[in-house]
Formats: structure tokens, C-alpha cells, sequence
């Protein structure tokens, strides 16, 4: 459809989606001046579908983005540690985050928090701008891209100089204006539950990624809740999910009730809820997130992290990214591809090492031997465990899986 403006546009800013990315560009463009719209197809609290594990990268964005508002305590929420391994053997390994052992008061470097309460909480940040009109329960159904503004429509139409999509893993925007289409190399597919009474986690609030033979190259996930509860999923990469013909929610239940390490520890658990899936668009291969009066950001420019499937942390970080990059469009009023495809080039320059390493420690955990054998010289040695820790937020030591002389090192213990 095709309407000819007849006034000058409601908003300076539309933002679709009230995810971690959208919110987190809203919150950035506080001070800016610009009149701006946020739509959200639900009415919060809603849920999200998510293994609710908050990095070290996202509590560092939100300290920047709503400074002095404090997350949700401990009722709803798990301070993170560090990480059990398990190996496709069976073989386990405790790595603490580099903060270990805790301080005295000092916050832990991660959480774990359910989408439904971490998402309502920004919300709320993002409410409190008097420049940001929210709109809840409104979904977007038409573009209308024009040379001089954008028309969307979601029951009414709302029209703006330029628009962010934020919209998700599936997300209209990206579909509709750079013709986004699921890469099943480049994608993985997951699901999630809740449970409460699983046994044996961590009393230190280390988080469980557990690398079954019959997940390659995914993974098993336990996530600690307050109160006994745990978020617990798995992921594989869709293509192997459609070249294998797996029904996911299914493989799930089996494993839960007959994998000789798990099995055990949810013998007396009982599962609140069904089994949701999810669909994940990784960040292992370049895509077009801009042009003409657009970003997109978050799961829909598919910035998750081919590795660990971290997807709050980059959607926050671009929706920072993308504030600087509308700022500097209203200043040169300027809003054509050529001045934004650098929202993309800043995007690359910021994760794109990060994606390709992550995308190479996903190939190498194809081969299930080697991950036991790295597991097992690591447990044995202090200074190798050390490493590994470090590997988690040091892009230039994660560079070292990637090379024979690691291994050879971690054969001959220099």
C-alpha cells in the first residue's frame, strides 16, 4: 500500500519491539531529543522463550543504560559464578568467572532471571522517558517505506522519519525489508522448560552446559532459579535438526528420563509448564541490517552468538550502536542506505571477531573426543583452568582454540 504523506510524521523514531534492543536504543536516545515510538506486540509482563541467563555484558549495559535501578532481587533472580562443562563423556568441569572466589559485597558477574520478569523490569526503565511513547499490544502488520518518512501499521497508522526494527528472531521488519529468510547453517533451533526439584546443581551458582553426544554441536542447558527451580533447554543447529528429522520437545523428554548423567537428577523433579521452542539467528555469517530510513538490531539483524547462543548482551549492545548512528542521521538530516550501512560497518568492527571465533569453537565441537580429551587435561591443572576462565571474556586467548600449538601446549603441559 502506498499512501501520500499529508503531515508531517507523528515521531522522529519508531522502534518495534520492546525486547532488550529496543528498549536499550530508547534508553540511549534519553537525552536526544527525538520524539519516539515504541511498539510491542505483547502486554508486558509477557513471556519470551530464553535460556534467561544474564552475561557479564549485559549487567555491564545495563549499569551504562538505566544507571542506580537495581534488577530484580533474589526472589526472582540467581547470581551466576561460573560454569559447570560437562563432556560428551560424561567428564565435568567447574570454570569460575574471574570474579571467583566472591568479595565481600561485591554483585555476582552474572544472573539468571526469567524473561517475563527481566523483560517487564526494562520496560519499566523505558516508561519512565516522558519523551518515549508506549505502545503495548500493538503488532505491526504493514510498512510503508517512503522517501521522506515511514508509515507502519498495527491497527492504526503511525508514521516517522525512521524506523528500528527490534522485532525478534522472527521478525516482520527484517522479513519485509531486507527479505530475511532462515539459513539453517547459520540458525539453531531450541527449546526450553521450567522445572523445580532438579538435583545436584551448584551451591556456588555455577550454570550447566552439558555437550551430549546427541546434541553435536549443541548443547544441554541447566540454569539455577531461586527456590529450587531451573531454566533447562537444548539447541542444535536446524540443520542438523532437518537433516536428522529430530523433534526437539521429544528428544528432550527422552534425555530428561533415560541419559544416564541426567536422567538421575530429574527423577524427582516435576516440570512446570510444556516445553516452548525457540528459533535463534546466529551471528556466523554477515547479513544487511540498514538502509534507507532503517536499522535493524538484536535477534532480528541475527546477532546472536554462534557459540554460547548469548543473544541479550549483543542486542543491547546494538541497540546502543544504533542510537549513535540515528543521532548522527537527524544531525546531517540526512537517513539515506549510504550514510547508515556504517550502523553495519560498526557492528562488524564490534562483534564480528566474536562471531567467528564463536562460529569455529561450534565447529570444533563436532568432535566430541577432543572435547573430553581438552576437559580432562584442563581438570588436572590449575593454570589451564585459569585460561579457560579468562577465554570467556578475552577474545585474544578464545583465539588460541583455534590453533594446533593449544593443543600441543595442553599435550605437553608448557
Amino acid at each position: 500500500m502506498n499512501l501520500t504523506p499529508t503531515l508531517e510524521p507523528e515521531y522522529d523514531v519508531i522502534i518495534v519491539g520492546a525486547g532488550p534492543a529496543g528498549c536499550a536504543c530508547a534508553l540511549s536516545l534519553a537525552d536526544s531529543g527525538l520524539r519516539i515510538a515504541l511498539l510491542e506486540k505483547g502486554t508486558f509482563p509477557r513471556d519470551k522463550v530464553c535460556g534467561d541467563a544474564l552475561s557479564g555484558k549485559v549487567l555491564t549495559w545495563l549499569g551504562r543504560l538505566a544507571p542506580g535501578k537495581a534488577l530484580p532481587g533474589t526472589e526472582v533472580s540467581s547470581d551466576a559464578w561460573g560454569i559447570r562443562f560437562f563432556s560428551p563423556g560424561g567428564l565435568k568441569i567447574d570454570v569460575p568467572f574471574r570474579t571467583w572466589p566472591p568479595a565481600p559485597g561485591k554483585p555476582a558477574p552474572g544472573r539468571v532471571i526469567r524473561r517475563i520478569d527481566f523483560d517487564h523490569w526494562l520496560a519499566e526503565r523505558v516508561k519512565e522517558l516522558p519523551q518515549v511513547t508506549f505502545f503495548e499490544g500493538k503488532s505491526v502488520t504493514e510498512l510503508d517505506m517512503q522517501p521522506d518518512q515511514v508509515r507502519i501499521f498495527a491497527g492504526e497508522w503511525i508514521t516517522g522519519k525512521m524506523l528500528v526494527g527490534a522485532d525478534g528472531a522472527n521478525s516482520f521488519t527484517a522479513r519485509q525489508l531486507v527479505h530475511a529468510e532462515v539459513d539453517p547453517l547459520h540458525h539453531s533451533a531450541g527449546v526450553r522448560a521450567y522445572y523445580q526439584g532438579v538435583q545436584d546443581m551448584s551451591d556456588q551458582g555455577f550454570i550447566e552446559l552439558h555437550f551430549l553426544k546427541e546434541l553435536t554441536p549443541g548443547y544441554f542447558w541447566i540454569f539455577p532459579l531461586p527456590d529450587g527451580g531451573a531454566n533447562v533447554g537444548m539447541g542444535m543447529l536446524t540443520k542438523d535438526v532437518n537433516k536428522g528429522k529430530i523433534n526437539l520437545r521429544q528428544m528432550m523428554e527422552e534425555l530428561v528420563a533415560n541419559h544416564p548423567t541426567l536422567a538421575p537428577r530429574f527423577k524427582g523433579a516435576r516440570r512446570l509448564g510444556p516445553i516452548q521452542g525457540l528459533g535463534l539467528p546466529l551471528g556466523s555469517k554477515p547479513r544487511l541490517s540498514s538502509g534507507n530510513r532503517f536499522l535493524l538490531t538484536g535477534d532480528a539483524a541475527a546477532l546472536i552468538d554462534p557459540f554460547t547462543g548469548e543473544g541479550i548482551g549483543n542486542a543491547l549492545f546494538s541497540g546502543v550502536i544504533a542510537s549513535r548512528h540515528i543521532r548522527k542521521a537527524f544531525e546531517t538530516n540526512r537517513f539515506d542506505a549510504q550514510l547508515l550501512k556504517a550502523y553495519d560497518a560498526e557492528v562488524a568492527l564490534k562483534m564480528g571477531t566474536e562471531f567467528r571465533l564463536s562460529h569455529a569453537m561450534q565447529r570444533l565441537v563436532r568432535f566430541p573426543w577432543l572435547m573430553d580429551w581438552v576437559v580432562k587435561r584442563v581438570a588436572g591443572n590449575p593454570q589451564w583452568q585459569k585460561l579457560l576462565t579468562s577465554m570467556f571474556d578475552d577474545l585474544d586467548l578464545r583465539d588460541q582454540l583455534r590453533k594446533p600449538s593449544f593443543y600441543w601446549r595442553l599435550l605437553t603441559n608448557r
